[in-house]
């Protein structure tokens, strides 16, 4: 392993901050609609692609949360329960269930977004186009570092080919 320079140091601590910062709003979130954090979190999953054109289905829903489907199943069913979230079978194949925000959550969203989310989206807006797709570009490398990075210790715990690295000494496999 190479040792890091400053500015390889720097963003992995900008990336810590905002991830703390991150985890900090969704606890706020969880507040303001009175709902358990994972709940939230998962709500502004769903209100997030449904605004972006692109409603989830429960297995995308549990994948960006890192949840199994089994207890993103038993979350979503708190979430229509409460009224923020219904299921919707829209695609031509009648299988594909699409998660949508309720009027409800959608408002509650918005109040939250105004009172907590202003600064972010004030900074989104005036940076220049080249800086965002900068950012987004590394972001997604960083992404993908990441998967490999927990593939290879997944192969590694269940004893399969490619996680043959080791690990420190002291720790065990």
């Amino acid at each position: 392993m190479h040792a890091w320079d400053p500015d390889e140091v720097a963003v992995m601590e900008a990336l810590r901050d905002w991830a703390i910062g991150f985890t900090e709003l969704n606890h706020h979130l969880a507040e303001w609609l009175r709902l358990p954090t994972s709940d939230a979190q998962a709500l502004a999953q769903i209100v997030w692609a449904a605004q972006a054109g692109a409603p989830l289905s429960p297995t995308a829903l549990a994948q960006r949360i890192g949840m199994t489907t089994g207890a993103a199943t038993v979350l979503l069913h708190r979430l229509q329960g409460a009224g923020l979230v219904s299921r919707s079978r829209e695609d031509s194949d009648r299988r594909r269930v699409t998660l949508r925000p309720t009027p409800t959550a959608l408002a509650q969203s918005r109040a939250f977004m105004q009172a907590a989310g202003a600064e972010i989206g004030d900074t989104l807006r005036h940076s220049r186009t080249e800086d965002l797709r900068t950012a987004t570009a590394l972001l997604g490398a960083l992404n993908e570092a990441v998967t490999r990075g927990i593939h290879r210790l997944h192969a590694r715990r269940d004893g399969r080919a490619g996680g043959s690295q080791t690990l420190p000494p002291g720790q065990a496999g």
